[in-house]
């Protein structure tokens, strides 16, 4: 139905603790193009993410599917782990929940999915490449997967 082409995030993090560790916290904007309905879109959003644990990231995010018809919105609930096994390279693997909503006469739909990629930290900057899988139910049993890459530039303050 829906395929993101590419996500490219900036993330400003917000307190002095190291890029990874408990406490930290973010915000992120989101740009990208994605494609559906026989419409390609402009990908906007923005999302937070805070650090319960040293490596664990849990958010929630916003992206607003712009420049075709339907309109849709996306609210989604992320869980990532960075593996410890570097100070500078830190492989990581997550999950989220996420759920859409779109204009007119269509039904929303919900998702979930895995992501997995690593992630450079150099002080307090950070570069992670990876890639993406959602999985979604159709109404009639049918389930769809798709998959796109991430990339995320963060730098902590």
């Amino acid at each position: 139905m829906t395929k993101i082409t590419l996500g490219i995030t900036a993330t400003a993090l917000l307190l002095q603790a190291g890029v990874f560790d408990a406490g930290t916290k973010s915000v992120a904007l989101t740009v990208g193009t994605g494609s559906g309905f026989d419409s390609t879109y402009t990908i906007v959003g923005v999302s937070a993410n805070y650090f319960a644990f040293n490596g664990l990231s849990v958010g929630v995010g916003y992206r607003g599917w712009f420049g075709g018809t339907p309109t849709m919105n996306e609210v989604d609930l992320p869980v990532t782990y960075y593996l410890p096994l570097s100070p500078t390279f830190r492989p990581y693997a997550g999950v989220f929940y996420r759920h859409t909503f779109i204009s007119g006469h269509y039904d929303d739909y919900e998702t979930v999915g895995a992501r997995a990629g690593i992630a450079y930290a150099e002080g307090r900057a950070c570069l992670s490449v990876g890639w993406a899988e959602e999985w979604y139910s159709r109404s009639n049993g049918d389930t769809i997967r798709r998959g796109y890459p991430e990339i995320t530039a963060a730098i902590s303050f």
